[in-house]
């Protein structure tokens, strides 16, 4: 999908892999190399232990640019979109932050990026931490400006960021099939008609949960991970 919205790339960080954030288009040559075409694993990303539920946390934003108190709403429909498309194996469960596996936050921007995954390591289970930017007003251009008159955008833009960052938690790498949510800009994709796809399809906030964002390429992908 979803690479970016001005550009999104993994960048290697010690010996964490720091995935998928948006970045301006001046600096993604730099991390192309870590990119995997396939939507296969590669590098830190790994499959969560799904021996029992998957636990998630997700954060209060209050006090983060751009954050309303809805947003937790959004990333929760996210996580719902990849539970119901996912084999049985795969459960989550709501827990608190000290022993969830699938932890969300929201953050101000950092160098240009709108979203993170970096792998945890919790009670010797595999997990992830979610950095989500919801102040897409910093994004410039179109965007930005489409967005003031259109809150649907707004959130259609934070709805798809968690679900891309879930897909990283979940394993999931980029892929270039511009109908993917886990497709990478890098590869010359247009942002704007990628967001207005997605946008064109709902009436209202509602109809969110519905319209998962997920194309047959992710479904296939998640399947083929979690499939035992």
């Amino acid at each position: 999908m979803i690479c970016s919205v001005s550009r999104r790339i993994h960048a290697v960080s010690s010996p964490v892999l720091r995935s998928a954030a948006f970045y301006v288009p001046v600096i993604i040559a730099i991390a192309l190399f870590v990119l995997q075409s396939n939507g296969q694993l590669s590098g830190g990303l790994q499959p969560l232990d799904t021996t029992s539920p998957v636990t998630y946390f997700i954060a209060d934003g209050t006090g983060q640019p751009g954050y309303r108190a809805s947003d937790r709403q959004l990333a929760l429909w996210a996580l719902q979109a990849w539970q119901r498309t996912a084999p049985k194996t795969l459960q989550f469960v709501p827990a608190a932050e000290s022993v969830a596996l699938v932890r969300l936050y929201w953050t101000e921007s950092d160098e240009g990026g709108y979203g993170e995954m970096r792998p945890l390591l919790v009670a010797g289970r595999h997990g992830a931490a979610l950095s989500i930017q919801p102040d897409v007003n910093s994004m410039g251009g179109d965007i930005a400006r489409r967005i003031k008159n259109d809150a649907l955008l707004r959130e259609s833009i934070v709805y798809l960021t968690c679900l891309h960052e879930l897909g990283h938690a979940l394993g999931l790498a980029h892929t270039r099939d511009f109908a993917d949510i886990m497709y990478f800009f890098g590869y010359g994709g247009d942002i704007v008609k990628y967001f207005d796809r997605y946008r064109a399809q709902l009436h209202s906030r509602d109809d969110i949960p519905s319209v998962s964002g997920l194309s047959a390429g992710d479904i296939s992908h998640i399947k083929a991970i979690y499939t035992r």
